[in-house]
């Protein structure tokens, strides 16, 4: 199968977009399929127009300034995917690049299918544009009715869409390396680094240090957690617009910048338990390479943590946007060093179920009846 596969967010970019685009290219070239990444080109790159790369312009994201939007036409598009001569189009973002790509594709006949991974309705709230919350998510809808499918990665988006309109969204689900995500990466020397004793519990939390990953309220839980026990320690792994505000705010926390591969892992299996106040996501990933280093993790019940956390077995929920009940819950999970020693390893079994291969296998086959199915339902309309 030939397969155009559109995102304007890509490694080395850090965020789970990218990550996620990344490993679906790798392993549907690994599986023997052609496929062209088309996405904006990054500092230092030219413009590119191979068919197994096409690199577009771009512009900076004024919230977000290391990452752009790809700016093309779908006349460009069109051709390039004629060039190619595509069976699919993949949108995994929706941007002006997706944008374009998909006018493109079912102009072309193509058939086009699409990731919801962002929500950037919810984002608007965070930035001053509450106003425009209405209006990002008629123009969301609206881009992913044009598709063919609308993939998401938990049940309970899918049902949020749904009632505000999405039209043929099908879950698919999310992965995690248990390879890499491991508790067998536990570093004494690194817990020693942050100052941790061996009975010392350490938090850590992961992810963008901005505004709507609701960041101050994982560092208020440690707060709370140290007024209990002392000992407590606090690991912060990821970087943003918030983070030196953080840093200067909390002296007593370390802050280990962005990490990635074995680094980031260690980091993962010398804590203990896992912050994650977060209620703009669509799954978090973070959740399940948490889960995967054997961490409790403490959140709230949605998204990712809302299917994968059984309150009291394998880590602890609060209640959706209650944050007096996060600030608890933390302090629950610390507080009991016996059950949390449980809540760990159950953490890691419900991880291993999770591996990615299935996962990436769905979406493959998935992509090969859409291409069928839905091109030859386009050739029967035009007949």
């Amino acid at each position: 199968m030939r397969i155009v596969f559109v995102t304007e967010t890509f490694p080395p970019e850090v965020n789970g977009v990218a990550l996620t685009v990344e490993r679906s290219v790798r392993h549907m070239r690994r599986t023997g399929h052609d496929v062209m990444l088309v996405r904006p080109r990054q500092n230092g790159e030219l413009l590119e127009r191979g068919t197994a790369q096409w690199l577009a312009r771009g512009m900076r994201i004024p919230m977000y300034p290391d990452l752009r939007m790809g700016l093309a036409t779908s006349t460009a598009l069109r051709n390039g995917f004629d060039h190619f001569d595509a069976d699919l189009v993949h949108v995994a973002t929706q941007g002006p690049l997706g944008r374009a790509a998909v006018s493109a594709a079912l102009r072309q006949g193509i058939p086009v299918t699409s990731d919801f991974r962002t929500n950037f309705h919810i984002y608007c709230r965070h930035y001053g544009f509450g106003f425009a919350s209405d209006v990002v998510m008629h123009y969301l809808c609206s881009f992913h009715n044009r598709t063919a499918v609308t993939f998401v990665p938990c049940l309970a988006l899918r049902n949020e869409l749904q009632a505000q309109g999405f039209e043929r969204v099908e879950v698919l689900g999310r992965g995690v390396d248990s390879r890499l995500f491991t508790p067998q990466r536990r570093s004494g020397a690194l817990r020693r680094h942050w100052g941790a004793g061996v009975d010392d519990p350490v938090l850590l939390y992961v992810g963008r240090l901005a505004h709507e990953k609701n960041v101050p309220l994982a560092l208020d839980a440690f707060a709370a957690v140290r007024g209990q026990v002392p000992g407590a320690r606090m690991v912060v792994v990821g970087d943003g617009p918030l983070r030196h505000e953080l840093q200067a705010q909390h002296p007593g926390v370390h802050f280990a910048g962005m990490l990635r591969g074995d680094a980031l892992a260690t980091h993962y299996a010398s804590a203990d338990v896992f912050l994650f106040p977060s209620l703009s996501e669509t799954f978090g990933n973070v959740t399940l390479e948490a889960m995967a280093s054997g961490l409790c993790v403490v959140a709230f019940a949605a998204a990712a943590a809302g299917e994968l956390v059984r309150n009291g077995r394998n880590g602890v929920l609060a209640k959706r946007a209650d944050r007096d009940a996060f600030i608890q819950a933390a302090c629950a999970a610390v507080c009991q060093p016996t059950d949390l020693s449980s809540l760990r390893r159950q953490a890691r079994q419900t991880a291993l179920a999770s591996d990615w291969e299935p996962v990436l296998q769905r979406f493959e086959q998935r992509l090969r009846e859409l291409a069928l199915t839905t091109r030859v339902f386009s050739h029967a309309s035009l007949a």
